[in-house]
This record gives structure tokens, C-alpha cells and sequence, in this order.
């Protein structure tokens, strides 16, 4: 028996709560990590885990094993990493998943600087706004706009997005352009709906403007759950909708959007990288999420200047 592995294995199942779960993000057969766990209870005399056939949990030993195993692994990891050669050139595999509009038109364009500087890191990249299960789709890091609400998370503020209110000709044409927010609520206007696919919520709008402060409440005809698909019907003539500055800032160059109620502010949506509480940051994550904090703050957080 390989301890490593079935140290591993062992982390992976108590993490994920399934063996066939931590068969997968291992790429192992259930069959081996089955084992490799078995062995491990063996070698020790004590059992780790307790299995039914829906569920496994952990036992109290197995608790008390799991919170070292993580530290070993950990320190192996820093025991590898820590050399000159490797701390100088991290590599490895991360998994990480962000919004759509962000992979599309931050993150990917800016993809070959950080693989010019680490050229031994391959990026597993997930593009979607839904919620991702950290641990049991080992996944290493999110990038996610608005509060974290998921309090088990660890989590890094990246930077503060400027929200602006945009509308398309198109639509302004059929409507008339408002000249205050709250003609929104009228008959004549509808919003794009945005819902937060951890609540299903729809994303507020509050405007403040030398101590006046205004919720709309607008009607939507549509209302959607991803980035890319919001811009879309905001560019379609849908309604009104407002944005990070950076998703909008090309279509208002273009003339495809035009920026409504300019005196008036939108508090900024915070930005942030999480990642699993339990989770060793490896050389190979950190440097990824200082080099994320260096992107946004070239141009993308609230005190930017509206062309960023």
C-alpha cells in the first residue's frame, strides 16, 4: 500500500462524502480507492469511515485521522513546492471556475501573461454562473461577483466592480430616454432581469444620488441566470439593465448601449476568489489569485475611470 495515495483517497472521500465521487476527481476506479481506504483501516487497526449504502461518514478516529492527513499532505506539498527549482517555477493542474462575461472578456484575453510567467501550470477552466460545489467537484478556486453567502468558504476580496445603468437605442427609441431612474417603474419601461443562481434572487437595484436613495421596482419580460445571456437581451432591446463597467464599456464604445442616469450611483459588487475551507493554497494557487489581484487592479475595480 502506497500511504500517499491512501491518505489521499481517504481525504477525498471524507471530503467529498463518496467514494464514487472521490474516485472521480482522483481519476481512480471506485474499486481502488475502496481498497486503498480499506488498507488504510487496516494498517492503522481502527475504522475510519462508516459506509450504508447512501452515505458515508466519518468516525470519530476517522475525524481525528483526517484533520492530520490534511496537514501531511499539506506539508508535502510545501516539501515539494518549497524548493528553489519549484518555488521558482510552480506547476500542476488548477481547476478553476468564473463567470462567463469574466472568462470572455478579462480573464481569457489576459490568459497567455500569466502563462508566460508560469508556463507549467495547466488551467482546468469552468465557465458558468451557477454554484459550484468546491469540494465535491474539486474545483480549487471560484471567482464570484456579489457577497459570498456561503459562509464556509475562505475567500480573497479581488476588487470592487462600478455598476452603471445601460439601455440599446433600439429600446430607448420605442421608450423615450428617462430622465430619472424611478420613470423606470413605468408602464412604458421594462428591466432585463438578472437572478443569482445561489438564491434564485433577482439581482437589486438601488440608486443614490447627494443622499436620495431608490430601489426600483421594475417589470421584466425576461429574466435570466448567465452573464453572456443578461448583455445579450440588454443589446436586443429587452429593457434596461445595468452592468459591471467592464462588461459594458465595449458595447458603449460601439454604440450598441448608452449610458443612462450618469449622475446617479450604483454601490460597487464586490469581487472575490474562494476556495475550500480545508484546502491546502498551494504555490501553484497562490500565485494565480495574486496575479487575478494584479488584473483587476489594472483597470476593473470602483475607482476606475468609466473607459476601463
Amino acid at each position: 500500500m502506497d500511504r500517499f495515495d491512501a491518505m489521499q483517497a481517504f481525504v477525498r472521500v471524507v471530503e467529498t462524502g463518496s467514494f464514487t465521487k472521490a474516485a472521480g476527481t482522483l481519476h481512480m476506479s471506485k474499486t481502488t480507492v475502496t481498497q486503498l481506504v480499506q488498507q488504510l483501516e487496516a494498517r492503522l487497526r481502527v475504522k475510519l469511515l462508516n459506509r450504508t449504502t447512501r452515505k458515508v461518514n466519518v468516525t470519530a478516529d476517522g475525524a481525528v485521522f483526517y484533520e492530520r492527513a490534511v496537514r501531511v499532505l499539506a506539508d508535502l506539498d510545501d516539501a515539494e513546492t518549497g524548493l528553489s527549482s519549484a518555488a521558482a517555477a510552480p506547476r500542476g493542474r488548477l481547476r478553476v471556475d468564473v463567470p462567463s462575461p469574466f472568462a470572455r472578456m478579462v480573464l481569457i484575453p489576459a490568459l497567455p501573461d500569466f502563462q508566460a510567467r508560469y508556463p507549467d501550470i495547466q488551467i482546468d477552466l469552468g465557465v458558468s454562473d451557477r454554484m459550484i460545489d468546491l469540494i465535491g467537484e474539486n474545483v480549487d478556486c471560484v471567482v464570484r461577483g456579489g457577497e459570498l453567502t456561503d459562509q464556509s468558504l475562505m475567500a480573497r476580496h479581488i476588487t470592487d466592480l462600478r455598476l452603471g445603468v445601460y439601455a440599446a437605442p433600439a429600446y430607448l427609441a420605442r421608450t423615450g430616454v428617462p430622465s430619472h431612474p424611478g420613470e423606470l417603474e413605468d408602464i412604458r419601461h421594462s428591466i432585463v432581469g438578472y437572478r443569482w443562481a445561489r438564491t434564485g434572487q433577482l439581482f437589486p437595484m438601488t440608486l443614490q444620488r447627494e443622499g436620495e436613495s431608490l430601489q426600483i421596482q421594475s417589470r421584466y419580460r425576461l429574466a435570466v441566470d448567465d452573464g453572456n445571456a443578461y448583455l445579450a437581451a440588454g443589446l436586443a432591446g429587452m429593457g434596461a439593465l445595468w452592468l459591471p463597467q467592464y462588461m459594458a464599456e465595449p458595447s458603449v464604445r460601439s454604440g450598441e448601449l448608452l449610458p443612462l442616469f450618469e449622475d446617479w450611483q450604483l454601490e460597487p459588487m464586490p469581487m472575490y476568489i474562494a476556495f475550500p475551507p480545508n484546502r491546502h493554497i498551494s504555490i501553484k494557487l497562490r500565485v494565480f489569485i495574486d496575479w487575478v489581484v494584479e488584473l483587476m487592479a489594472d483597470g476593473y475595480n470602483s475607482r476606475s475611470p468609466a473607459t476601463a
